[in-house]
């Protein structure tokens, strides 16, 4: 008959793989408390507004620099976005993480999810919570404009 799993057990048998998750799982959070933050202070208050986005910081440059520049963002983007998946279980701001991380990449369809995103309540007060501690202007969402009520004459 096989052994039952002993949770004890595994974890005694597994301490470096145990410490090495504890130590990511620090970093990434504290990490995340520092850069999430800072990033939240970079968004443009009208971010939001329009139904495009802004140009890009490399719109301009030259084109082996606009590749790299986009190429580091595209990567941070993605790390802060696997952060953030982490950050759902583990401790941290999950759901920030994320949209900060969709915020710095790069694909079709991207401005819609990230006004998604950031009228989720909980996103959208963090995010002016934030922004008012450091006094910056709070984040503005266009909202559809409410359907023309019928006048009764």
């Amino acid at each position: 008959m096989p052994e039952r799993f002993s949770l004890i057990a595994f974890l005694q048998d597994h301490k470096v793989a145990m410490a090495w998750i504890a130590s990511v799982s620090a970093v990434l959070f504290f990490g995340c408390l520092l850069i999430a933050p800072w990033l939240v202070l970079k968004i443009p208050a009208d971010y939001f507004v329009g139904d495009h986005r802004p140009r890009t910081l490399f719109a301009d440059r030259h084109p082996v620099l606009r590749w790299t520049g986009l190429l580091a963002k595209n990567l941070i983007g993605g790390i802060l976005i696997f952060a953030g998946l982490l950050m759902l279980v583990l401790p941290g701001q999950g759901l920030l993480t994320i949209l900060v991380g969709i915020l710095m990449l790069n694909f079709p369809g991207k401005h819609h999810l990230e006004k998604k995103l950031a009228g989720f309540p909980p996103v959208f007060k963090s995010i002016n919570w934030i922004r008012r501690r450091w006094n910056v202007a709070p984040i503005k969402l266009t909202r559809h404009p409410p359907d023309a009520e019928t006048s009764r004459d």
